[in-house]
């Protein structure tokens, strides 16, 4: 998540991110990580508070198996909407 914040840098910008192909195979690239990792979390303990569990892990299939169908503002809004909360949900299961 963390890596995914520097890439974007404080100005996140959706037509930034759209024009710069590496930069998005490198958001791709860490949320098939970050979806590897939860999926590897809900086989050990499936009772783990995470709100977004479920979808994380499909985003992650979608990635990984769908390359030529990759829907670019489906990661942008996952990066705006959802990778706050999970970093904050993450954070608090670390304490």
């Amino acid at each position: 998540m963390d890596s995914i914040e520097k890439y974007l840098g404080e100005k996140r910008d959706f037509k930034v991110y759209m024009a710069d192909k590496m930069l998005r195979r490198a958001v791709e690239r860490e949320f098939e990580i970050i979806g590897e990792a939860m999926g590897r979390i809900e086989k050990l303990d499936s009772s783990l508070n995470i709100s977004s569990k479920k979808q994380i892990i499909s985003m992650r299939n979608r990635v990984i198996h769908g390359y030529d169908k990759i829907d670019n503002e489906i990661i942008w809004g996952t990066i705006v909407r959802h990778l706050p909360t999970l970093k904050k949900e993450i954070e608090s299961l670390l304490k």
